[in-house]
């Protein structure tokens, strides 16, 4: 990663850090990622290499930025999904700024949609940070999107691990999944599919 992007990064961050201090509903917040989330997850991309990556919420694009500086290879495909427009718009811009549009597909549109119209063992890396509360409906959705040894991170799995119960207990139900919980950031559960 270079100084200016680190540099972005970091303005990136702080604007969120102000805008969500200001912002009187959820909806308004930017809800990024923390720093050390961002570059454990950096790192990780970098060590794995999945081919096919899908970020679920992509607010301003500042955990999409990470993503997309941690692809190394012309085949990487990074697709990430933003129901809202104006954060959509944001996100954009911001990685036209951060010069790595060329490498991500940005959909405006419902997550839920996309994962049901999604094929198969599609994601070799799932990202999840979006609706809290619809996550539990994705899941069918988010096993069947991924590849064999695939890996699936939530976010929030600490600061709302309440909201997540539903969802957490309905993963450790299924069979053929791994999970561990990492406490870095807001906390992150991985979950992995097991190869067959």
């Amino acid at each position: 990663m270079t100084p200016n992007l680190q540099a972005f990064l970091t303005e990136l961050k702080q604007f969120g850090e102000e805008n969500d201090r200001r912002a009187a509903t959820r909806a308004e917040k930017m809800l990024n990622i923390t720093a050390d989330t961002g570059l454990m997850i950096w790192m990780m991309i970098r060590a794995m290499k999945p081919e096919r990556i899908l970020e679920i919420g992509t607010s301003n694009g500042y955990s999409t930025i990470w993503w997309a500086d941690a692809l190394t290879r012309s085949t990487e495909m990074l697709v990430t999904v933003e129901r809202n427009p104006d954060k959509a718009a944001m996100a954009r811009t911001n990685f036209e700024r951060a010069g790595v549009s060329d490498k991500i597909d940005l959909v405006v549109g419902d997550a839920g949609t996309v994962l049901r119209n999604g094929d198969d063992e599609a994601w070799d890396l799932i990202f999840l940070d979006a609706e809290r509360s619809e996550y539990l409906q994705y899941w069918p959705d988010l096993l069947r999107g991924l590849t064999k040894e695939g890996l699936l991170i939530v976010d929030n799995a600490l600061d709302k691990a309440v909201e997540l119960q539903p969802f957490r207990d309905a993963v450790e139900r299924t069979v053929g999944v791994k999970l561990v919980l990492v406490p870095i950031g807001n906390g992150e559960l991985f979950i992995q599919k097991d190869a067959p």
